[in-house]
């Protein structure tokens, strides 16, 4: 992922304006390693760092029209460019980056584009002739962006926090699906599909449609003229990611500049169950595989600097950033610069252990419309900063557009968990990729149910977190955090301590409002809460406050606060792509 920056409209064009733009800009060089751009027209500013995985000899930006009176800088990749350059077939390209049409596609059709992008991107287009200038951000958010005011009337993009907290007096994170017009100074929603209504669909289930629609995602993210691989948990999301990439890779031109034996990433503590499980689906796929450990001290040594990248001080995501933060730096170190990935399944297809207690098909459907919307809080942010931080780039294939289109217009009964018709999490992915003459996986991984922390499984780590935490914060500072921290007050000492972090690195308002709280259970949402009343009296993110699903559920009776740490943190296993935890 590349890094992106700009200034509009600041009323200064002074030399000094311009250092300090670059100075800024700088604070994202991690995300783009490889160039570093910056064009000045007037008073507007816009600033770029490459991470060069398209067209690494001639890609650098900003890009321009051809009379360079378009400029745009933009970070994401557009897997459909070759066929939108044949509809632009009549102008002038001027490198090879798959990003160079957005500056062409301005000029055909207006604001009105957004939508002709398959792809992940955000960008800044400068129209030099009025001044004018349009942001956007793709569909669900998968890259990061964030907008800020400054009190000279001036207007603030960055692709993180640090690159504008500072100079803007207020910001907040961009929307995801949302475009922003100079001209009609305001926002505007580009992404509407049918699913955002959240009206309940009809479409009955079929394997076959289902399974065409993930390959096509994945094989059209193998669009790479730079070392990639995959991340490989073991789990049925990454592992099916796997599958199809090592089932399409040979004969892409990818496969013909770097081999056609794919590379698989894993990270864990010493001993972890998942190390092995994703060491058996390597071997069964025959990848290069490459497993990495960490220790408990190695994570929490870390956890200022993840707290820095991920920018958030929400538990959870600190929590799985860590390892996936420590595991991309080592990638990185072996000169691969993007890998594919498995978010974004457990919130389509309804796999966390709370959908269990959906009462209904209709609400099972509303909380998968309400955690796609979400993701750009949570497991997006978490997969692109984790990685970026270390110039290495990640792509979501469950995210495509097209897969979201196909997958969230299935009847939701299809998607019901019944376990007494053998139906488990995620059925219908399973089902769809159950092909007894081609496999893609063995069974015993394919219908592999959602597996939770069990004893010994990842106690040490966030044991660790938790006693370091409370080495760190007493019992006064507990008794007087809601008045420290009124919004989204830390309920407990692990909370308090990465919120500390937080404020020391964004102490603005603006900064802590760009992180969500609210009550959840099992990673739910506010709403979902409801569908029990036990859980709203075990209130916590860990799959074990899900009672009555989870095999060691919190006994109803016992407040959480008195529950035993390992009993607390014994959650279920999110399928963090590459990602394994282990005593």
């Amino acid at each position: 992922m590349c890094g992106i920056l700009a200034v509009l409209g600041c009323s200064d064009d002074s030399q000094a304006k311009r250092v300090r733009v670059l100075e800024l800009s700088r604070r994202l060089k991690h995300r783009g390693p490889d160039w570093s751009g910056l064009y000045q027209h007037g008073d507007c500013y816009l600033a770029h760092q490459r991470l060069a995985i398209i067209d690494p000899a001639s890609g650098d930006q900003p890009l321009f029209n051809e009379d360079k009176s378009i400029v745009v800088t933009v970070n994401g990749e557009i897997y459909n460019h070759e066929e939108l350059r044949k509809k632009l077939a009549h102008h002038k390209f001027r490198t090879g980056s798959d990003c160079d049409v957005i500056a062409h596609l301005y000029e055909e059709y207006g604001e009105d584009f957004v939508d002709m992008l398959d792809g992940i991107f955000s960008f800044v287009l400068l129209d030099t002739r009025d001044n004018s200038f349009v942001v956007a951000r793709d569909a669900i958010g998968v890259t990061s962006l964030y907008i800020g005011w400054g009190l000279d009337g001036s207007v603030w993009i960055s692709s993180e926090l640090k690159g504008l907290n500072d100079d803007c007096e207020h910001f907040e994170s961009f929307p995801p699906g949302h475009l922003y017009s100079s001209k009609s100074g305001g926002f505007r929603r580009w992404y509407n599909p049918p699913w955002f209504s959240e009206a309940i669909p009809s479409v009955p289930y079929d394997p076959l449609v289902l399974r065409r629609a993930f390959e096509n995602a994945v094989t059209k993210r193998l669009m790479t003229d730079v070392p990639f691989g995959v991340l490989l948990s073991g789990g049925l999301d990454s592992s099916l990611v796997a599958s199809i990439t090592v089932r399409y890779l040979a004969g892409t031109k990818a496969a013909k500049q770097w081999g056609a034996q794919l590379h698989s990433f894993c990270v864990g503590l010493e001993g972890s169950p998942d190390l092995k499980a994703a060491r058996e689906v390597a071997d069964y796929l025959g990848t290069v595989h490459h497993e990495f450990h960490f220790t408990v001290q190695d994570g929490i040594d870390a956890i200022e600097d993840v707290i820095y990248h991920i920018e958030t001080y929400d538990v959870t995501t600190i929590r799985a950033s860590t390892p996936m933060f420590l595991m991309s730096r080592k990638i990185k170190s072996l000169g691969v610069k993007m890998v594919i990935s498995g978010e974004g399944s457990d919130e389509i297809f309804g796999g966390y252990l709370y959908f269990h207690k959906a009462p209904d098909k209709d609400e099972f459907h509303r909380e998968t419309c309400r955690k796609i919307k979400a993701l750009h809080q949570y497991d997006c942010l978490r997969a692109n900063k984790a990685t970026s931080a270390w110039g290495l780039e990640a792509r979501v294939p469950f995210l495509d557009k097209e897969f979201i289109n196909v997958a969230m217009s299935i009847d939701p009964e299809a998607k019901m968990i019944k376990k007494d018709e053998g139906r488990i999490e995620k059925w219908v992915l399973r089902r769809a990729f159950d092909d007894e003459e081609h496999p893609y996986l063995p069974k015993h991984i394919l219908y592999r149910q959602k597996e939770q922390f069990s004893d010994g499984v990842g106690y040490s780590w966030i044991d660790g977190l938790k006693a370091h935490a409370a080495r760190h914060v007493t019992d006064k500072m507990m008794f007087n955090a809601s008045f420290i921290f009124p919004h989204n007050t830390p309920t407990t000492k692990e909370a308090y301590y990465y919120r500390m972090i937080f404020e020391r690195f964004f102490p603005q308002n603006s900064a802590r409002l760009t992180v969500p709280g609210g009550a959840s259970v099992a990673c739910s949402t506010a709403k979902a809460v409801e569908w029990d009343a036990a859980w709203k009296n075990n209130l916590d993110p860990s799959g074990r406050a899900a009672l009555g699903v989870h095999l060691s559920a919190y006994d109803a009776e016992t407040p959480l606060s008195n529950k035993p740490s390992k009993v607390i943190d014994s959650i279920p296993r999110m399928d963090f792509p590459g990602v394994a935890i282990q005593s």
